[in-house]
């Protein structure tokens, strides 16, 4: 049945009889079609989907291609950006939204691919999985529908043509014009394009008005023909069915239309294909109901599953037809709203479409009512039975085995075998059947029934598994294989193992294909080894899951093919899972081949991630080739990839086999290590580097020592390269002693010479310089002392002296670096080297020259000496003032006057010359102050400082000329030469200067001023001068000392009289120092800045002489300014401006009249200057002084010169303050700028409700107007209004005001406005409820409810005020509207109040199936009822509510508690169910539970079951379990049993005994109740020889013979012949013992006869392998040449070394 999920009730209509109508009735459907079909839960509701409009849900905006994706295009307004909404309909209605501008978009049938037009031409297709655009094309004309006609293609159509576009095909990068258009078309809305599934007949639909009613009009189009036809339809479709009869499917063609005359569905077939026979059209009548007068077809879909179509009209009414005959099977209105879009879903059953409201609906038959539903129309009842078998659906089961055992009994074979073809899901399709067939008699000379019957089965499709087997071994005995390969490509065999078993003998490769079908996978990887495709065989395992014996699986492939093995025992053991075969036994296989290369190969791979546990492996791989191929090995070991083996044993090994470096890397050993280290020249040296740096210290010192030892000749050479690489690590000095305890120089030089450059051990470049000595290398002497910056200067200077060395250089360079000049010239010049001294100054370092002329004269050389020397030295490279001071400390500077002359002579400039000469000028008096006067090249402080203790006149001089400030003061401070100091203060003209001379801390400041006023500054004819030295004063903040220095050089006669700036500085220092004499200043002078001297006036508070400026210079707005601001006199001002009369002086005293609060008057200076430019602060001023009058001539006035809203808005309040309405209403006829609505919102916020009026009146402002009237109390006129303005505010206010005055009426008009708002239905809902007004509110609600807009917090609140007020309505709401409602408010609403069957409703259509199972339980007197209760227990998620229900039931209901745990069986802990009851002594009622569920296995179950069972004695019962079940404690269990009473219970212990092993408490048990048969079976089951000899004994002993016999038989094999023997001696037993022994002495005779044939087989092999061991060569043979050792190891006689498999 159809449950639409909206729309008003609608009443049943009276139906012809071709056609069956169901329509939607309150409050069901009727329940014969209710059980028949089914439309599926609404799948979504896209008004729900944010931010989904309803404006945007119609056929221009909304695409549905699938039922995968519904696809919305939303622009809410013109500001908002387009954006495309999608949903995933598959997958949890996921939305996703792109902001895309186009005019339309779909989506493909399944991918995640979208295709967007845009401007009605521009096409473009994009993978939003991708990211990426796939195609793009611009039409040459408007595209007015599109749509996905296949998986891959779209289908455009234009005004003129339709075009197909393949969006996969890379080749088509334009659309495909298919065909034109028919002129019958032109001016119709295109609504469908349809095209069959081989693309070779399209149709376009479209829709138009003509005559009052909608015309449907159609281009049918065959594309093999070219050829098009108009058809009048409103819907159509492409279908394809196969009919009894006809070998080929039927390709149709169905549509449907609505004339002016009726309505019709036609069928037609298109493309007939022979030897089908013709498919007779149908023409049925389509009916639609009376009132529906303009509904008409819009969508058809056809049913691949069903072969039923579904026809959808505009109203929304459904109609099912059957495909093949027409007929009319079902029709009902399944939407209020058009169904503007459907498409078929995915399974082919039926449809989805998209309503005007937002609703995607899912459409399709119920499968397991439908055909019963139709079975119960008699006229429909063949039509029944064929969909049954169609479509494979029950319900007509009973009509087929029927029919199938009237024509079995009739002998209608062929027509049984079509009907057992044909039945539904193939229920007869059965062994039985086959046999039946197989039994059945022959008939004539045609084919057997069993055949017919096969060949209508592959006719119709494929067979089952026994239909396969049963017709495959005849075709197999008669050779005709190639129908069974026919029918396995066309799959019309279902593959099984027993199939694959027939098949095999025949063919291997069919078999393996058939295994692989059937999922055998055992027996396909028996096949993919037989037939050689090893390499498949692991694959397959992996995907399958089957895990085969791989190492036997290996075996027998290493035999076959030993390379095909190595691959496969690879692939094997590098699984990323982890090995699938012991490697141990892999390498045993290979090597039990002798295939050493297979397994050096295999365990390569095999352990190539070298771990810790592969460590005997990789062991066993370096063995097997250091004995058989040690060349292997060495490359194994250098590869460095393992790491875990046998270091010793592999150490030891390669020794043997003279890889002397690979012992050396594998052994840790002392002694070993001494024993092969010294074998350098088979050591590279580069190894040998990096195997030294893995020793340790010791070690390493150890081998080294070890090496010089045995052969220092051989050894040296590396022992210094290891040496030099590890010298940081062993240390140098310890190197150094091991190659001196050798005394090897030669060793210590080079080691030292390959170090010395990057130590910086003094004692390594010391000894360094030792060895080079040593080894005569001077020049790499010279180069160290030269270069070297870490020996000790004063241990190499010794040492060289001490060596006599013929060519002191490296001594000089010594001496020279570390300052031993005097050490140096002592040693040379005691020496007599003088030639080396003059060596040193003017080749190595001319800069010492004043150190070496310094020693020279402390060992009293002859003067004549030194001058000569510097007679020979470059004066440019001697530094001078060193030269000089040497000799000045010493008092010989005369000496080096013809020096200093020369060195000027030559053009010598530098600076220190002259220094020197003015100082020897100054010490003999010769005209030094012309010197320094002329001179510009000397450095006057350094010859100032010499000069001030000598003279400070020359001092001055000097310092006057490099600009020496400091020491300049200094020295004119100390000797009071304050006039030069002045006159330079003055002439220097430096700021920083002035201002270090006027600080207060300068105690000579006076003097110094003094001379500044009196001499320096009045000489001075430079204004810059003195204008930095009247800053300085003013920087010194000295205002006295200014001033006189001001009026000296402005009031006396001078060049700066007239300076206007000096006169301003004059007045501002006088305003700060001497305010008196500044009123003046101000009549004297003339030139000073009125301006700026007026405002410094002002801000020192000096307003009299800034008023006085401004009136000097005529600036009367200051002036006034000054009066207003500054001296605060308004009367003054206003006396000033009535003197000047200006209109600006008016405006300036009328703005502080009104700061002053004298609106009055300011009002009246206003009027004065003509001046409303501050309206603003004259409205504002006069509106809180209240005066209104002032204010409306101010405001007359400025209405003459201004058009503001300000002032028309301050105009029109004074007018509602003064309450002059009529000038009011007058002034707002009339032509204004006056802000109304803020003028009125004034007037409503001041009360003045009439003038508020009168604003909102003018200009029709509804909304505020409705509130104005509220307050007016004028209701009826304030609802009108809120409906002109429709705002929610006002609403709620006229509202809330209708309530509070009880105007129900009105309040319930403005209630219906407000509740649609759901943001605003609880104010509402909480207004009415704290009035008491409990009827009125339930009224609204239940009012609203019939609104267009009604939501779901409106269905919620009306149900929580039914809670409150009306309880006994609730149940009827929630039934009515649950699917509204908001369900988890509900609930609380509910709880609060005690609604308790109500509440477990809402639970339980809320999936609340917890809180529901609760609810019941905790108010079992209102809301429990069983079947509910069990019907909802199975549904909740938390486990313990099953518990809990089960002690609710135990209480409450004990009765029904077998019943519960039936439905609970599956979800419940049984062992916890156990407990609960058992602990509460309550297990009997639980025991048909406890039987139910013992299958289990659960140790508790089985102990419940066994203590009901033993308090009850059944001990048949009991047996059973303990031999089904053994999970319990069989010793606690059988030693309560031993104990019962009666004897089948301690038989039952004694069994118990017996199977755990008990055997001999069993036999006990036994023997005392006398079951002898029993403790026999026990003794033979225990296989314990002593267990059957005391039984045995025990039957002897009691005389029990048969017993005895009885034993000899059973155990046989446990019984041991010799006591057999002696107690049948010993007891006369013989006879008995005979058939036991006779048998004994037969198996012991056969035994020695086949022992006997093996030891002569086994002589006769190793006799014929002898002999063929003898033929085979000793050298060479089949060994493999991985295993003959390297070819190139050639002995002195010539043959080649063979390994021996000999390890030591």
């Amino acid at each position: 049945m159809f449950h639409a999920s909206s729309g008003p009730p609608r009443s049943p209509t009276t139906l012809p009889p071709a056609c069956l109508l169901v329509v939607l009735a309150c409050p069901g459907p009727p329940a014969c079609v209710a059980r028949a079909f089914s439309l599926s839960s609404l799948l979504l509701l896209l008004t729900c989907v944010y931010p989904v409009q309803q404006s945007s849900i119609g056929f221009n905006s909304s695409t549905l291609e699938s039922d995968h994706y519904v696809c919305v295009r939303q622009k809410i307004n013109e500001n908002d950006k387009p954006q495309v909404i999608i949903v995933d309909l598959k997958n949890n209605n996921e939305v996703i939204r792109r902001p895309i501008n186009a005019d339309s978009a779909i989506m493909h049938w399944s991918k995640n691919i979208i295709a967007l037009k845009a401007q009605g031409r521009t096409i473009q297709i994009f993978d939003l999985t991708a990211k990426q655009k796939l195609k793009s094309s611009v039409m040459n004309e408007d595209v007015v529908y599109w749509k996905w006609f296949s998986e891959k293609s779209l289908g455009l159509v234009t005004e003129n043509s339709v075009y197909h576009w393949d969006v996969f095909d890379p080749t088509q990068s334009q659309p495909l014009k298919v065909f034109d258009r028919l002129p019958n078309l032109a001016g119709c809305q295109i609504i469908n394009y349809r095209v069959n599934d081989e693309e070779k007949w399209m149709v376009v639909v479209g829709i138009g008005q003509q005559q009052g009613r909608v015309v449907g009009s159609m281009q049918l189009y065959s594309k093999e023909r070219g050829i098009s036809q108009f058809i009048e339809g409103h819907a159509a479709a492409f279908a394809s069915i196969r009919v009894e009869g006809s070998p080929l499917e039927h390709r149709l063609f169905t549509f449907a239309v609505r004339t002016a005359t009726g309505a019709k569905l036609q069928i037609a077939e298109i493309d007939h294909q022979e030897p089908n026979p013709r498919f007779q059209k149908k023409a049925v009548e389509v009916y639609f109901p009376q009132e529906a007068v303009n509904d008409f077809p819009v969508a058809m879909q056809v049913s691949r599953k069903y072969d039923i179509v579904y026809l959808v009209t505009k109203y929304g009414f459904i109609h099912l037809y059957d495909l093949e005959t027409g007929t009319c099977i079902f029709m009902n209105r399944i939407s209020s709203e058009t169904i503007f879009t459907t498409a078929p879903d995915s399974e082919g059953a039926g449809l989805v479409g998209v309503n005007r409201k937002g609703q995607v609906l899912s459409v399709s038959i119920d499968e397991s009512t439908i055909i019963q539903y139709l079975m119960e129309n008699p006229a429909m009842s063949g039509l029944a039975v064929k969909l049954a078998s169609k479509a494979g659906l029950p319900g007509a089961d009973h009509l087929y085995q029927q029919q199938f055992d009237n024509l079995l009994a009739q002998g209608n074979f062929a027509e049984a075998a079509k009907v057992a073809a044909n039945s539904p899901r193939g229920f007869l399709r059965t062994p039985e059947t086959i046999n039946r067939f197989k039994n059945a008699p022959q008939t004539g000379q045609g084919m057997s029934v069993i055949l017919q019957y096969f060949g209508m089965l592959l006719d119709k499709g494929a067979l089952n598994r026994y239909e396969s087997v049963e017709l495959v071994r005849p075709v197999l005995q008669q050779n005709r294989k190639h129908l069974l390969e026919k029918w396995m490509k066309e799959n019309k065999l279902e593959a099984s193992e027993e199939l694959g078993d027939i098949v095999r003998p025949h063919d291997m490769n069919l078999a393996l294909n058939i295994y692989l079908q059937a999922n055998v996978p055992h027996k396909v990887v028996a096949g993919f080894a037989e037939t050689g495709q090893f390499d498949k065989i692991l694959t397959y395992s992996k995907q399958v899951g089957y895990q085969p014996d791989y190492t036997q699986l290996l075996q027998h492939i290493v035999r076959v093919n030993p390379e095909k093995g190595a691959e496969f025992a690879s692939q094997l053991a590098n699984e990323e899972a982890g090995s699938l075969v012991d490697l141990d036994r892999v390498v045993d296989v290979f090597l039990s081949q002798n295939m050493i290369q297979q397994a050096t190969s295999f365990l390569l791979d095999a352990l190539k991630d070298n771990k810790p546990e592969h460590g005997h492996l990789q062991t066993r791989l370096l063995e097997m080739n250091l004995v058989n191929a040690p060349q292997v090995a060495d490359a194994i070991l250098g590869n460095e990839i393992f790491t875990h083996y046998d270091r010793a044993r592999v150490s030891q090994l390669c020794e043997n086999a003279g890889l002397i470096q690979r012992a050396l890397e594998n052994t840790d050993d002392p002694a070993a290590i001494k024993r092969n280290i010294v074998r350098t020249d088979k050591l590279s040296p580069e190894w040998l580097m990096t195997y030294f740096g893995r020793l340790s210290v010791e070690q390493t010192l150890d081998c080294l020592d070890t090496m010089l030892e045995v052969n220092i000749r051989q050894n040296l050479q590396a022992v210094v390269q290891i040496a030099t690489k590890f010298s940081d690590l062993l240390g140098a000095n310890r190197l150094i002693d091991l190659l001196e305890k050798y005394r090897t120089a030669e060793g210590l030089y080079y080691y030292l010479g390959s170090i010395v450059n990057l130590s910086e051990d003094p004692e390594v470049h010391f000894k360094y310089i030792e060895a080079a000595t040593a080894m005569s290398q001077i020049t790499e002497v010279e180069r160290i002392c030269r270069e070297s910056n870490y020996y000790n200067p004063e241990k190499v200077k010794n040492f060289l002296k001490e060596a006599k060395l013929t060519e002191q250089l490296p001594l000089i360079i010594v001496c020279d670096r570390y300052n031993f000049i005097h050490d140096l010239v002592l040693y040379l010049y005691q020496n007599q080297q003088y030639k080396s001294i003059e060596v040193y100054v003017q080749r190595v370092n001319p800069s010492r020259t004043p150190a070496v002329v310094g020693g020279l004269l402390d060992v009293d050389c002859d003067e004549g000496i030194i001058k000569n020397l510097l007679s020979t030295v470059d004066p440019a490279v001697i530094p001078i003032d060193e030269l000089v001071s040497e000799v000045e400390t010493r008092n010989r500077l005369k000496l080096l006057l013809p020096f200093l002359e020369a060195t000027l002579a030559t053009g010598n400039q530098q600076q220190a010359v002259y220094n020197a000469l003015a100082k020897i000028y100054i010490d003999s008096n010769n005209n030094p102050e012309k010197f320094l006067k002329e001179n510009d090249l000397y450095d006057p402080l350094t010859v100032g400082k010499y000069c001030e203790k000598r003279d400070p006149n020359l001092a001055y001089i000097a310092y006057s000329k490099g600009q020496n400030d400091l020491e300049l003061i200094n020295i004119t401070n100390e000797n009071s030469m304050f006039r030069a100091q002045a006159r330079y203060l003055v002439d220097r003209a430096d700021s920083e200067i002035w201002s270090f001379v006027l600080s207060e801390n300068n105690m000579h400041r006076r003097s110094l001023v003094d001379q500044v006023v009196a001499t320096a500054v009045p000489e001075s004819t430079e204004p810059d001068k003195v204008s930095i030295a009247v800053k300085a004063f003013l920087d010194a903040d000295l205002p006295g000392e200014l001033i006189e220095l001001l009026e000296k050089i402005i009031l006396e006669p001078s060049p700066f009289s007239d300076n206007s700036s000096l006169q301003n500085l004059l007045m501002l220092t006088a305003a700060k120092a001497d305010k008196s004499r500044l009123m003046d200043y101000i009549h004297q002078l003339n030139e000073f800045n009125a301006d700026e001297i007026a405002e410094m006036c002002i801000s020192v508070g000096l307003y009299e002489e800034a008023f006085e400026i401004y009136k000097k210079v005529n600036n009367h707005l200051a002036a006034v300014n000054v009066l207003v601001e500054n001296v605060v006199s308004i009367d003054r001002a206003q006396e000033f401006a009535e003197r000047v009369e200006l209109p600006e002086v008016w405006s300036k005293v009328a703005k502080a009249q009104l700061d002053g609060l004298r609106v009055s008057d300011s009002i009246e200076s206003y009027i004065r200057a003509a001046d409303p430019s501050n309206y603003n602060e004259v409205i504002e001023t006069a509106t809180h002084a209240g005066k209104d009058e002032d204010l409306v001539k101010f405001l007359r006035m400025a209405r003459k010169t201004l058009r503001e809203p300000a002032i028309d808005t301050a105009l029109a309040f004074c007018f509602a303050r003064l309450d002059q309405l009529p000038e009011l209403e007058d002034f707002l006829r009339s032509t204004n700028v006056a802000n109304i609505e803020t003028s009125g919102d004034k007037a409503y916020e001041e009360g003045y409700h009439q003038a508020a009026k009168i604003f909102y009146t003018s200009i029709s402002n509804w909304a505020k107007l409705a509130t104005t009237l509220v307050h007016l109390e004028d209701y009826q006129a304030a609802v009108e209004c809120a409906r002109k303005a429709n705002s929610v505010k006002v609403w709620k206010q006229v509202n809330e005001a209708c309530v509070n005055k009880k105007e129900f009426r009105l309040a319930q008009i403005c209630g219906l406005n407000l509740i649609v708002h759901a943001e605003e239905l609880q104010d509402l809902v909480r207004q009415y409820e704290r009035n008491g007004y409990f009827d009125e509110l339930i009224s609204v609600l239940e009012a609203g409810l019939g609104l267009e807009r009604a939501h779901m917090g409106m269905f919620t609140e009306l149900g929580i005020a039914l809670s409150k007020y009306h309880p006994d309505r609730v149940m009827e709401h929630l039934k009515l509207f649950w699917s509204r409602i908001n369900i988890p408010k509900m609930i609380r609403a509910c709880e609060e109040a005690n609604l308790w069957p109500e509440l477990v409703f809402l639970y339980c259509h809320y999936d609340e199936w917890d809180n529901a199972a609760l609810a019941m339980m905790e108010r079992a007197a209102d809301a429990w009822e069983h079947h509910s209760f069990k019907d909802i227990i199975v549904k909740v998620a938390n486990l313990e509510i099953y518990y809990r229900a089960l002690n609710f039931y135990l209480q409450e209901q004990p009765l029904l508690l077998t019943d519960l745990l039936q439905v609970l069986t599956s979800r419940i802990d049984v062992n916890r169910v156990v407990r609960i009851f058992h602990s509460s002594d309550n297990i009997p009622l639980i025991k048909p539970f406890l039987l139910n569920v013992q299958g289990q296995n659960k140790r508790s179950v089985n102990d419940a079951i066994n203590d009901l069972l033993i308090e009850e004695e059944d001990h048949q019962t009991l047996r059973d379990s303990v031999e089904q079940y053994d999970n319990y404690d069989a010793v606690e269990l059988a030693q309560r049993l031993e104990k019962h009473e009666l004897i089948f219970f301690r038989q039952i212990a004694a069994n118990i005994y017996r199977k755990n092993k008990r055997w001999e408490k069993s036999i006990a048990l036994s023997k005392q109740d006398k079951l002898y048969k029993d403790a026999i079976e026990t003794a033979a089951l225990s296989s314990k020889g002593e267990v059957v000899e005391d039984l045995l004994r025990y039957f002897v002993d009691i005389g029990s013979r048969e017993c005895y016999v009885g034993m000899l038989y059973a155990c046989y094999d446990l019984i041991r012949p010799d006591v057999i023997l002696e107690m049948s001696w010993r007891h006369g037993l013989q006879d008995f013992t005979m058939p036991f022994m006779i048998n004994l002495l037969c198996e012991q005779t056969r035994t020695l006869e086949v022992l006997r044939r093996d030891n002569e087989e086994r002589k006769a092999r190793e006799t014929s392998q002898q002999k063929d061991e003898d033929k085979t060569p000793i050298l060479g043979g089949s060994r493999l040449m991985l295993t003959q050792g390297p070819a190139s190891a050639a002995q002195a006689n010539g043959i080649t070394p063979q390994a021996t498999g000999f390890r030591f």
